[in-house]
């Protein structure tokens, strides 16, 4: 039963994998012995994540890529086939978020959230699924968020209405290529700790609501999301598409 867990031979590519949730899931696949490509729009944090997966024994290739934009994300899907001639793994974990009143919400910020983290999961899905069809399959996992299903009231409008599009877009690809044997499904982590999330955990009120909202008692760390991606990666999910599996202490299975 563990082999279908064993990810020998493939390749997987991590957006937004020098840094946050996609560093320590571009580890955790490498571990179970995936070869990576790690996409991020920034250098910084390359050197940290390419050192880790070296140390697993796998390859790894570091690509700096704009998700929002349609050049620069088929020249990433290039580099991938180039390097590795296959790509059968896509972990979408590059994401953005702005915080404003919807009143005072700049139309130019909205657009940015909108662009990075539905426009981009788009194009990098379509980019690989292309490839996967062609190749008889592969497996996709877009990282979500439990605010793809609940709204918010500390200024999530843009946030959620892109976390909302980005599980919708997930069903809508995994009914579409189900019989081209792609498989794609979500991971809805509640607030998990990173860069990005930083400022919430600065402020000892929120912090208290937050956990008191999760029936666990605490957030999210990195290493919570690892082995769910793993599973919907891995041949152990080869009836499973078009899901979205919340990773969130149990706060959606609260009314």
């Amino acid at each position: 039963m563990l082999a279908k867990f064993d990810l020998s031979g493939k390749t997987a590519i991590v957006t937004g994998g020098a840094g946050g949730i996609g560093r320590i899931l571009a580890q955790g696949l490498a571990e179970c012995g995936a070869d990576i490509l790690v996409a991020d729009r920034q250098f910084e944090g390359f050197e940290q994540v390419a050192d880790r997966v070296r140390e697993t024994g796998r390859r790894i290739q570091t690509v700096s890529v704009d998700i929002t934009n349609e050049e620069s994300v088929d020249e990433m899907i290039k580099q991938a086939m180039e390097e590795y001639s296959s790509i059968d793994i896509l972990v979408n974990a590059a994401g953005t978020v702005f915080r404003e009143a919807t009143e005072s919400l700049p139309a130019d910020e909205w657009q940015k959230v909108m662009d990075v983290n539905v426009r981009g999961v788009f194009l990098t899905c379509r980019a690989a699924g292309r490839v996967m069809i062609e190749r008889g399959g592969g497996k996709i996992v877009n990282i979500s968020s439990v605010k793809g299903r609940y709204g918010g009231s500390k200024g999530d409008v843009s946030y959620c209405s892109s976390k909302g599009a980005v599980d919708n877009l997930t069903r809508t690809l995994a009914c579409e290529w189900a019989k081209k044997n792609v498989f794609v499904n979500a991971i809805a982590p509640a607030v998990v700790e990173t860069e990005l999330t930083r400022a919430i955990f600065e402020n000892p009120e929120d912090t208290k609501k937050l956990q008191d909202r999760i029936p666990l008692g605490r957030w999210a760390v990195a290493d919570d999301i690892v082995g769910p991606v793993i599973f919907l990666a891995s041949s152990a999910s080869d009836f499973i598409t078009g899901q979205i599996i919340y990773v969130d202490g149990g706060m959606t299975a609260q009314s």
